[in-house]
């Protein structure tokens, strides 16, 4: 479910890549229903049964989600390892948004079903 304190955050934020930002949430939150945000480390953070991912809008030339527990995921084009287990989700346009969009998805999904199995 959308966040208002997400809303007021981003309505407020500077950033280059803030339109690509707000359509990779729209993709998020549209893969279920149950996956809820809130801004925490500094940036909109996602979650379903535990912390999935957090924008890291302190990097302003790609819109930067960082997985949380990125090692639990299978390697997917949209991910890129991270230290401590982490993996980044980069983009720095919208066609690269539509390219990976199904990646993305498929990252949700997988982190959903993994936490449902837990």
């Amino acid at each position: 479910m959308s966040s208002k304190k997400v809303d007021d955050f981003l309505s407020g934020l500077t950033h280059p890549l803030k339109e690509e930002m707000q359509t990779i949430r729209k993709i998020i939150m549209e893969v279920d229903t149950a996956i809820t945000e809130e801004v925490k480390w500094g940036g909109p953070s996602f979650y379903y049964k535990g912390d999935i991912a957090t924008f890291s809008p302190r990097i302003k030339d790609q819109a930067v989600l960082v997985f949380h527990r990125g090692e639990m995921l299978s390697g997917r084009t949209a991910l890129e390892p991270a230290p401590k287990g982490k993996a980044y989700a980069k983009f720095s346009n919208m066609a690269e948004i539509e390219a990976k969009s199904e990646d993305l998805r498929a990252v949700i999904k997988e982190w959903i079903q993994l936490m449902d199995e837990t």
